[in-house]
This record gives structure tokens, sequence and C-alpha cells, in this order.
């Protein structure tokens, strides 16, 4: 079987075509926190600056109201950098390094203890 390539999106070129996309149209942040009816636009800002990504459903919004499809609003990452093949997703997968016993207990993020190799040994 021939390796399919996992496609990647690039957050910090999806986010420039975001707002690109925008002035191209004369809208502003504010026009777009309005459509979507945010109550702030830092959501906006962390699309345009790379940092999120919009929801799918806020995405095929974004593609309405810019009259284009999703797909022409997300950018792919460098084919050679950032694309796994499923060959090489099978020969990594499932180590058996990542047992839960390695890992710190509890909910929140801050109260888990860090992954130590050593100790799962």
């Amino acid at each position: 079987m021939r390796p399919k390539p996992f496609p990647v999106i690039d957050m910090v070129e999806t986010g420039k075509n975001i707002m690109r996309l925008r002035e191209e149209r004369g809208m502003t942040v504010r026009d777009l926190q309005a459509y979507f009816g945010f109550e702030e636009p830092q959501a906006i800002y962390k699309w345009q600056r790379g940092k999120s990504l919009p929801t799918v459903d806020n995405l095929y919004a974004l593609g309405a109201l810019l009259d284009m499809p999703m797909e022409d609003i997300l950018v792919p990452a460098n084919a050679k950098s950032n694309i796994i093949t499923l060959e090489q997703q099978e020969e990594t997968c499932c180590s058996n390094h990542f047992e839960p016993r390695c890992f710190g207990r509890g909910r929140n993020r801050r109260t888990l203890q860090p992954f130590l190799l050593m100790q799962c040994a």
C-alpha cells in the first residue's frame, strides 16, 4: 500500500490568509466580531495571529461571509516538513512507554506530574 500523506494546516499562514481576505473585502475585526456575535474580538485576533483556528461551524460561516469555500481559507503546511505518512504512524504508534501509570493523576493540567520515562521503566 502506498503511504497517503496526512494533511496539516499551517495556523500562522491561515491566520494571515484570514486577515488578507477580510481586508480585501473592506471588513474590520469589529465587523467579524459583530457577524459572529462575539462579545470581544480576541478570538478573531487569535485566528489572525495563528494562535488558534476557527471552529468548524465558524469556519463554515466565515466561508459564507467571504463567499468562498472553507478549503480556500485554510492554508496547508509545507509538505516536506509537516506531512506524516500512514506508514510512519504505524511504526511509532502504541508505544508501551505511554502506560497510564506513567502519568500524574487529577483532572487539572497543572496538577499532572510530568512524564518521566525512567519512572515508568
